[in-house]
């Protein structure tokens, strides 16, 4: 069996007023022309231009690509490559937003640096799975929410749009060389983005605290290593540290998006928890959330901007979850246990088995998000196309605690329907 573990992460700079230094960090580079890309939401906050003025500053030309789509697809993200593509070469990359744009601006340095399409670097079953061959050129991000993590991992993802579901890129050489998180940026943050966004912290320190551990897969040759190697003693330290300070910041945060002491926790939950998932992985509640993403048809969240029916990432994360850790607390019980304490310590009143999914449920009704998978519009009839792709989210799946088939899935997301 396994006896390896793996551990990376990007160069980290931390702090109110961090983004003022991008110029001088991407300076050090050799960088002359860099493209920044966020989306419009998070350009007529300035953020982006200012931060593009600086890169000026030391001597390099900066231009910014303003039409990421929230919640990427296939389609948006090759209008940002052809952009890029057009306008270029690039010799760096700067993303300025949340998971959207950060991901979109990994896809746009993937596929201009490397030959073929997005298509054949997506995920098998969706798509190739192809890795790529050709180094990339430096990617700095900018995270404006608490929430994805993107700026520590490995992997951008997208909904594929003819086939109706989300799914993702991953390789070492997507991580970004530098994650910039000032949490003055996400002052402007919503409280409808916070609480979605904040799920996708808790879920991504809950899932890699308790997925499979690494000692349990099969031993690796050197070239089959991903970034994905289950839980291990650094990922846990991370989890830890993020539900701890999810514990005392998360709902604050979202009363009082003011509140800079809040503000400040929740990115650094942030970034400790995805200093630990970018290593460990996720698994149920995130392979859930891809098709609940991607067959979305009518619902529309408060805080997000006006148009397409969607539910973001990490609401469609949080709605499976209390189901989800119900099913693996038996794999590993004190995880769960601890993992409910850390969050909640009033869950200790509540059987073993329901201290996690409890204090989950509580924390969503507070946050205010939907009950449930049928709060955004799901019904019994749409669980075997959910089913079918969950089951196509083999890469998380196989970091699960317990073994994930078809009934395994469809139950969970049929007891998912209602959360309380």
């Amino acid at each position: 069996m396994e006896s390896v573990f793996t551990y990376g992460a990007p160069a980290l700079k931390f702090g109110p007023g961090a983004s003022a230094e991008v110029g001088y960090d991407l300076s050090q580079y050799g960088v002359r022309r860099a493209l920044v890309v966020t989306d419009p939401g998070v350009a007529a906050t300035g953020h982006p231009h200012r931060i593009a003025a600086q890169l000026a500053g030391y001597g390099i030309e900066a231009a910014v690509f303003d039409r990421v789509h929230v919640e990427p697809t296939d389609d948006s993200m090759r209008e940002a490559i052809e952009h890029a593509r057009a306008t270029g070469p690039w010799d760096a990359f700067v993303a300025v937003g949340g998971g959207s744009s950060i991901d979109t601006a990994k896809a746009v340095n993937l596929l201009t640096t490397n030959p073929g399409e997005l298509i054949d670097y997506v995920n098998v079953p969706v798509g190739g799975g192809r890795a790529p061959s050709e180094p990339l050129k430096p990617l700095v991000a900018v995270p404006t929410t608490t929430g994805t993590g993107a700026e520590s991992t490995t992997v951008c993802v997208l909904d594929v749009l003819s086939l109706k579901v989300k799914s993702g890129i991953s390789h070492v050489r997507l991580r970004p060389v530098l994650a910039v998180v000032d949490p003055d940026l996400t002052l402007s943050q919503p409280a409808g983005v916070t609480a979605a966004a904040g799920m996708d912290i808790l879920c991504h320190a809950l899932e890699s605290y308790t997925a499979k551990p690494y000692t349990a897969f099969e031993r690796k040759r050197p070239e089959q290593r991903v970034p994905y190697c289950g839980s291990n003693p650094i990922s846990d330290m991370w989890a830890e540290r993020a539900l701890a300070l999810l514990a005392t910041s998360f709902r604050a945060a979202v009363r009082d998006g003011s509140d800079v002491r809040a503000r400040g926790e929740m990115a650094l939950a942030a970034t400790f928890a995805g200093l630990g998932f970018g290593n460990a992985g996720v698994h149920i509640p995130h392979a859930n959330a891809y098709p609940i993403a991607g067959r979305v048809r009518g619902f529309h969240p408060d805080g997000y901007p006006a148009g397409e029916p969607m539910v973001p990432h990490g609401m469609a994360v949080a709605l499976t979850a209390p189901e989800a850790f119900r099913f693996t607390f038996e794999a590993t019980p004190e995880r769960h246990l601890r993992a409910a304490a850390l969050l909640d310590p009033g869950s200790a009143q509540d059987d073993p088995a329901e201290r996690l999914p409890s204090a989950l449920t509580r924390l969503m009704r507070d946050i205010g998000l939907p009950n449930g998978i049928g709060g955004v519009g799901y019904t019994e009839s749409d669980i075997p196309d959910l089913v079918e792709g969950t089951l196509k989210q083999q890469r998380l799946l196989t970091t699960a605690p317990k073994p994930v088939g078809q009934e395994e899935a469809a139950g969970i997301l049929r007891r998912s329907l209602r959360n309380w």
